[in-house]
């Protein structure tokens, strides 16, 4: 392009010498015409004169030539700069056709292009940080340098208003485990793992860093709060249902040995060792039962009957069927008024929830004398209520009693047969109808557990 403009610009040149020749020549013949024996002096002011109009001519022509080239040339410097800028929106006016329009055309396109090119890959960062959003993890970039480069709403939630691009990673998170991979991925460029249990509380993050390709490192925090919880409660449940089993293990193992070894002993003693072997095997096997219900209620398999039934017929069908075992422990079973209405539920379910519950209340409010069973209507539920008036429950315990294997009398709950399962499953089965449990008691005054069953909807 800068040789056509060259070109161009010696073919004005070599116009105007052509005009200015051609100027001398009508001067030169007319002088000729005019003057067949005139002088060389004359003809030299001639000459000169015709010179100072060929460029009085050609001056004005040239300017505006230059000009006009320098002004689309100077347009050209400006919309360059904008694009430097980052204005992509910025064209050229074209409004001739010639060899600059050509150049303007390839810079107007060169522009789209570019725009085309930045809106995509905008349009892909608008979406990776939208995925990088929706994910459950915190992730944050970091430059070179250790500085934010970028982190998602998960992390920002986390670590509030303290991480904001620009700042030091280590002024906006204190946690040396996640400085401490961060580090390593920068300093070492491999990948570094470890686990964060300070960045939020209550909560544990695994940890992963790695190397950006282009400098810098990514982490990303997983939350695996609840499969610690998860972990940590099968190890404790392991470790209960092992205590639970060794107890009357010992007991079977040590008088069947007894046995073995003591040939002459009395019939009575070995009626005595008899009837304590058959007492741990009750154990165990109420212990198993009580394992295998757990598990079918915690299972996601778990499917109840649910039908709708009155509220009172629960409360009858719950004293016909578990009055007996009420009245074999010397105790009474009052059922108090209950409401007509209809509450979803399976009706063998609740039997069991009742029979826990009852179970319950006659081994540890024996001294009491008597239970009361009740229910009262709510606006969307039906509670329900076992109450005994025996020695009442320590407020600090009322929050865990519903959790497996907890006792609040260890050594009185295994003496009276219990397995520390019979609440934890009322709790579970209560939950699957969409219900909740809770207890309230007073040292001294007896102790109330309660839960509460949804109402059938209404027919139309």
């Amino acid at each position: 392009m800068t040789r056509k403009v060259f070109t161009k610009l010696l073919g004005l040149f070599v116009l105007l010498l052509v005009f200015h020749t051609a100027v001398m020549e009508i001067v030169f013949r007319q002088f000729m015409q005019s003057s067949p024996g005139g002088s060389l002096n004359s003809f030299g002011r001639e000459a000169l004169l015709s010179g100072l109009i060929a460029l009085v001519v050609a001056i004005p022509v040239a300017a505006w030539a230059a000009v006009r080239i320098m002004n689309r040339l100077d347009l050209v410097v400006t919309f360059a700069r904008r694009i430097a800028d980052g204005d992509l929106s910025a064209r050229l006016d074209q409004t001739s056709h010639d060899e600059l329009s050509a150049m303007e055309a390839a810079l107007n396109q060169t522009a789209e292009r570019l725009g085309q090119s930045f809106a995509e890959i905008e349009s892909r960062r608008q979406e990776l940080a939208a995925m990088l959003d929706s994910m459950q993890e915190a992730v944050v970039a970091v430059t070179v340098d250790g500085q934010v480069a970028w982190s998602n709403t998960v992390m920002q939630r986390m670590a509030g208003t303290q991480i904001r691009v620009g700042r030091p990673l280590a002024h906006s998170v204190r946690d040396p485990d996640l400085l401490a991979c961060v580090k390593g991925a920068l300093e070492q460029g491999a990948v570094r793992s470890g686990r964060a249990s300070t960045l939020a509380p209550g909560r544990i993050f695994d940890i992963s860093a790695a190397p950006l390709p282009a400098g810098g490192a990514l982490a990303v925090l997983h939350d695996v709060t609840r499969i610690e919880i998860a972990e940590r409660s099968r190890r404790d449940f392991i470790a209960n249902v092992s205590h639970e089993l060794r107890t009357p293990l010992t007991s079977i193992q040590g008088y069947v040995e007894t046995l073995m070894e003591d040939t002459g002993a009395s019939p009575d003693t070995t009626r005595e060792f008899l009837g304590i072997i058959q007492k741990s095997a009750r154990r165990m096997n109420r212990l198993t039962e009580d394992l295998l219900a757990l598990a079918g209620v915690e299972s996601p398999d778990y499917k109840l009957a649910r039908q709708p039934i009155r509220a009172s017929d629960l409360l009858e069908d719950a004293t016909e069927s578990l009055g007996g075992i009420v009245g074999d422990s010397g105790m009474e079973l009052d059922r108090a008024q209950a409401p007509d209405a209809f509450v979803l539920a399976d009706p063998d379910a609740m039997n069991q929830v009742f029979g826990n519950l009852i179970e319950n209340a006659t081994k540890y409010g024996k001294s009491g004398g008597r239970i009361r069973l009740g229910a009262q209507l709510g606006e969307e539920y039906v509670e329900f209520y076992v109450q005994d008036f025996g020695p009442g429950i320590a407020s600090e315990h009322l929050g865990r009693i519903f959790e497996r294997f907890y006792r609040v009398d260890k050594a009185r709950s295994r003496e009276s047969g219990g397995t520390g399962l019979g609440l934890a499953i009322v709790k579970h089965i209560v939950q699957a109808h969409g219900g909740r449990v809770r207890a309230e008691s007073e040292l001294g005054g007896g102790s109330t557990f309660f839960f509460t069953l949804p109402l059938a909807p209404t027919s139309a």
